[in-house]
């Protein structure tokens, strides 16, 4: 039996749960950062006399740095370990949020809201690779998914915060910033409470170690349950030791190699898609109902409703995608979400706005509780991090591209016009994971990506 078959034959209990809270956590702090800047830019406009440029590299400031820290984060995870990259993003992070709440001007205001981007973007980067190496096959969709739901708790904290610190005094975006940075002290807490990835650990020869992570898993969900461990399935798959040195180049040569072009591809466009839609719909929605007239844009309402359907869009796509495979999962919240793009294009009542509003955000983020659940599975376990970095990296060229894009198509398209392409592009998503996407579900991430071909390139590129 392999000390990963034993790994996969654990049922998911307290100590799993305990992974999904740290890594959550996390996301909800990542979350939190990303929405908060939208209820500071009114603050710093007035306090340094900013105009419309400006304030737009602001808004891009986070999506820009979290695609710099995604890349960096992949390549750092797989050389020198999922944990300490988990670590250090977390508290270059946090240090660089400080850095931005006591900013004197503008320009160091500005760089240091793209350094704790590149913080947030590391750390959303290498968990959801990392914490699915720790979860049984059968479940991993589900939690990796719930793990991604936790965004949605960052939004709706972002929004609370907007309308109670940042709106009830002067220095309230100053504050604000202090309380994202608040979560270095889960530092304390990681340090002692993560082990690192057994299966990092295996690719890099440190089967000792492996063995002790594996060891006090089985102890601890035993204690927990109460119950003795069902016997592991028998097999022989390990994850491939005969690989090249990761950076940059030899990454991209892998993925785009004869054996993995087609599930990055897939991958890559995914991405792409569903946060081009994403950062398209959440920072020109409000701009383009104002312009037709619609005051409740304006609106702490409007703002929380909003936020508050990501909750059950993320959670039902958990639960979904172990019924009907991550894949066609996210073919189905794609869907929904071209649906709702197009149903908002037609709308004109406030009501009608906001409903639509709120079910298309149900639906693009149960797109990505699909996405960070699919995503890790598709990538060899010595390139699993670098894989997942690069994937959310190209979708942030997404996140950059969609205001200027849509800006420019509101002159010319109008109200409709905007949604028109968001449909368009959704539904480009839709064929192209349908029809090229991989089937994971229940299949262990040894099964789905340590053998065949795959495995071959890797070795050939190591001679």
């Amino acid at each position: 039996m392999t000390l990963l078959a034993r790994l996969d034959r654990l049922p998911l209990s307290r100590p799993h749960y305990k992974l999904l809270l740290i890594g959550g956590l996390g996301y909800t702090f990542d979350g939190m950062d990303s929405a908060v800047v939208a209820f500071l830019l009114p603050s710093v406009k007035a306090v340094w006399d900013l105009d419309n440029g400006q304030l737009g590299l602001i808004g891009s400031a986070t999506p820009f740095g979290f695609l710099f820290g995604a890349i960096a984060a992949g390549l750092l995870g797989d050389r020198i370990g999922r944990k300490k990259v988990m670590m250090y993003a977390l508290a270059f992070y946090a240090v660089f949020s400080v850095v931005a709440a006591f900013a004197p001007n503008y320009e160091i205001f500005l760089g240091a809201r793209v350094l704790a981007g590149m913080g947030a973007g590391a750390e959303s980067a290498i968990i959801a690779p990392f914490l699915s190496e720790f979860v049984p096959a059968k479940r991993r969709g589900w939690f990796v998914g719930a793990l991604a739901g936790f965004f949605s708790f960052g939004f709706v904290a972002a929004a609370l915060i907007g309308r109670f610190v940042v709106s009830a005094s002067p220095e309230g975006w100053r504050i604000a910033q202090v309380i994202t940075a608040l979560p270095i002290v889960m530092l304390l807490w990681w340090r002692r409470s993560l082990p690192e990835s057994p299966r990092f650990l295996v690719i890099q020869g440190r089967d000792t170690e492996a063995e002790q992570v594996v060891a006090k898993l089985e102890r601890d969900v035993e204690r927990a349950t109460g119950r003795p461990l069902p016997p592991p399935e028998p097999t022989e798959l390990r994850p491939a030791t005969e690989t090249p040195k990761v950076n940059l180049l030899t990454a991209l040569r892998f993925l785009w190699s004869k054996a993995m072009r087609r599930r990055t591809a897939v991958i890559w466009t995914v991405w792409f898609v569903i946060t081009f839609s994403y950062y398209g719909f959440f920072s020109w929605i409000p701009t383009l109902l104002v312009d037709r007239g619609i005051t409740v844009t304006k609106s702490f309402e409007f703002s929380i409703i909003i936020y508050l359907a990501q909750i059950p869009g993320y959670f039902s796509a958990a639960w979904l995608s172990e019924r009907l495979d991550r894949k066609r999962t996210i073919a189905l919240y794609l869907t929904g979400s071209a649906v709702s793009a197009f149903w908002l294009s037609q709308m004109d009542a406030p009501w009608s706005i906001t409903l639509a509003g709120a079910v298309l955000s149900f639906f693009l983020n149960g797109t990505y509780a699909g996405v960070y659940s699919y995503t890790p599975e598709v990538f060899p376990t010595w390139i699993r991090a670098t894989g997942t970095g690069l994937s959310s990296a190209f979708g942030r060229v997404g996140s950059i591209l969609a205001p200027t894009i849509i800006g420019l198509s509101a002159a010319s398209l109008g109200f409709g016009g905007v949604f028109g392409l968001t449909t368009a592009v959704l539904g480009a998503g839709v064929l192209c994971v349908l029809v090229f996407g991989l089937s994971t579900a229940g299949r262990s991430l040894e099964e789905l990506t340590e053998h065949g071909a795959a495995v071959s390139t890797a070795e050939e590129m190591t001679k």
